[in-house]
């Protein structure tokens, strides 16, 4: 069977995941979740949810292990779906607006999994020349607040 905390298969639905929508000073928190740089795709923090464990608490667990920093979280902003349209994978991704204290990123920082290899604190107008996923990502990050977005299913990139 399957590890349900890793990767759901068929016969067990899309796997669940959390992700933080940090934005401080007016820039917004990205990572490459790619190991050995195989992608330049960007992402926002975060990772599957464990059982029995809240979706904040989960939330809170991804984003220190992914860029050291620690988080509030605050209210969800999007629900978003992706998936492999030639394969088992699908994934729910839910988004909570998160809150950091201090945004200094630790150079000696490692992802202790090593699967995030690079994070970085980016502007609007950054963004605009990177290659990132969701396609939403600017407007749940810099968009009106108090709303909740779906952005229905969209295919994996690789």
């Amino acid at each position: 069977m399957t590890d349900p905390s890793t990767s759901l298969g068929p016969d067990l639905g899309p796997r669940l995941a959390v992700r933080a929508v940090i934005l401080h000073r007016d820039r917004l928190l990205l990572v490459n979740a790619w190991p050995d740089n195989r992608s330049d795709l960007w992402c926002l923090p975060g990772g599957g949810v464990e059982l029995h464990s809240s979706l904040p608490d989960n939330l809170i667990r991804e984003v220190y292990e992914e860029t050291g920093l620690s988080v509030t979280v605050g209210d969800p902003v999007m629900v978003n779906e992706f998936h492999d349209p030639g394969g088992t994978f699908h994934q729910v991704d839910l988004y909570f607006r998160c809150h950091v204290a201090d945004d200094t990123l630790d150079d000696g920082w490692r992802d202790p999994l090593g699967v995030v290899n690079r994070r970085c604190w980016v502007t609007r107008a950054e963004m605009a020349v990177l290659r990132f996923k969701p396609d939403s990502l600017p407007q749940i990050a810099w968009g009106k607040q108090g709303t909740i977005l779906y952005d229905p299913l969209e295919p994996i990139l690789r």
